[in-house]
């Protein structure tokens, strides 16, 4: 016989009630109950023992319970149509298309107790936790982290962080309106003088890292960050998901939580102030965080390139093909070659453009810079634009920025694009008996009143002189 705790506490009272070792009111204080239902407790432990305290409803069926024809229904729907649904999803499609009406939770114990779904925790995938490398330089994690750094003192903007992989100091960290290439070229080119060349980067599969289309036409099998480390020979390596370049995702909410603060006390909300102050705040984050590497060898190689050439290798460069007019085209401007002895023999070749962080475009043939002129200089987000989810940030700003500045357009009705226009509105038809009699009883009241008031000047006397 199963009875609950509750049922075996009540036995034990109304036994001692039974052999008049307490009395009725301190049971059914005791039971939490009231007088009158301590008294028919009491008649059902006399008539049938600690048996007439159990709940008659226990070991049958509910009867708000669905029957087996129900779940066997239901489940045979799931196993053909819905396999991959959820069960909230699943329960919808069973009303809406088959007008069989299961809870969520209901069906999701069904579909636990089939194998056709599995719980969150279930669902979740053990990662292999990975060592730290062991010299100093040997990978550098990259990233970065689009956060409200400011809060409600400026914009939306994305941290860059370089943190290295074996002694999880920050090496270079830089604040940028979006996630870019050009963001990454700067920050990439203060670590370098800093601290020279690393063995490897290791990042996420974004596409300034990696080529989405590897059988793509165009390109060179790589993107610009990816050329300029090539000639750098600095190697990039891509993660398969978050938790494999975990120390650089980790540092990214450590930040969103230290950095924030700080600049709030000291009252910064722009970028330029923001870069400025972070030197300092970095060298105290190391001296607390940073750990000695395994081993202390230094993988950082020397720079070997000089600034001028450093800035040539971080930029975007491609090739454009010139016309017989010495004109090409880039990121929608039209380019014209200057006529010059060695731009005249550029028809029909390509030349390599160019384009720095700072904005500077130069077009070169060989390693020369030619003089050129550019058309439709001001750019644009045209309307069905290609914008990466980490840039629409920045976009959208420039969007709202440029429509502010637009003087708003009133839309033509269908009669005025058709070229109609209104005429001046006066009277149509002949001028009717009254309409000619009024009109001269107010003209002949007008000379009336003028030549009365010519009269009254006239007969006021003259002023002395």
């Amino acid at each position: 016989m199963e009875m609950s705790e509750r049922e075996l506490r009540r036995a034990e009272v109304l036994a001692s009630v039974v052999a008049g070792r307490l009395t009725m009111t301190a049971a059914a204080g005791l039971m939490g109950i009231t007088r009158r239902q301590a008294h028919r407790l009491a008649r059902q432990f006399t008539e049938h023992g600690a048996a007439g305290l159990r709940h008659r409803a226990r070991g049958r069926p509910s009867n708000r319970g669905l029957g087996p024809h129900v779940r066997q229904m239901a489940i045979a729907y799931v196993t053909e149509n819905y396999r991959d649904f959820g069960p909230t999803l699943a329960s919808q499609m069973l009303l809406e298309r088959h007008g069989l009406r299961v809870s969520r939770e209901t069906l999701r114990t069904w579909m636990r107790e089939e194998g056709l779904w599995l719980s969150r925790k279930q669902r979740r995938q053990l990662h292999q936790p990975r060592l730290r490398r062991d010299h100093f330089g040997e990978l550098v994690q990259i990233d970065g982290s689009e956060h409200r750094w400011f809060e409600d003192r400026g914009p939306r903007c994305t941290l860059i962080v370089f943190i290295d992989d074996a002694t999880s100091r920050l090496v270079a960290l830089r604040f940028v309106p979006s996630e870019s290439v050009f963001a990454y070229f700067e920050t990439l080119k203060s670590y370098l003088i800093s601290h020279g060349r690393p063995l490897a980067f290791y990042s996420d599969k974004h596409s300034i890292f990696r080529v989405s289309k590897a059988q793509a036409q165009g390109g060179q099998g790589m993107t610009q960050f990816g050329r300029a480390l090539s000639e750098l020979g600095i190697e990039i390596l891509c993660a398969n998901s978050s938790q494999a370049k975990g120390r650089v995702e980790r540092v990214n909410r450590t930040l969103q939580d230290r950095l924030v603060k700080e600049l709030r006390l000291e009252g910064i909300s722009t970028l330029e102030a923001a870069n400025a102050y972070l030197p300092a705040f970095v060298a105290r984050f190391n001296e607390r965080f940073a750990v000695a590497p395994a081993r202390s060898e230094d993988w950082h190689r020397p720079l070997e390139h000089a600034p001028a050439h450093l800035d040539t290798i971080l930029a975007w460069r491609e090739q454009r093909y010139v016309t017989q007019h010495l004109a090409l085209s880039y990121d929608r401007k039209r380019i014209i070659l200057d006529e010059t002895p060695l731009s005249v023999g550029l028809a029909g070749k390509y030349v390599e453009t160019y384009e720095f962080p700072d904005g500077r475009l130069e077009v070169r043939w060989q390693g020369i810079a030619l003089p050129y002129r550019m058309f439709d200089k001001d750019q644009r987000v045209t309307q069905a634009a290609i914008v990466e989810n980490k840039r629409l940030s920045e976009a959208l700003s420039w969007v709202k920025a440029r429509q502010d500045e637009l003087r708003p357009v009133r839309p033509k009705t269908n009669s005025q694009a058709g070229g109609y226009a209104a005429r001046r509105r006066g009277r149509r038809g002949p001028i009717s008996f009254v309409d000619r009699y009024i009109a001269a009883k107010n003209a002949h009241a007008t000379a009336s009143a003028g030549a009365a008031a010519i009269v009254e000047v006239s007969a006021a006397p003259a002023e002395a002189p």
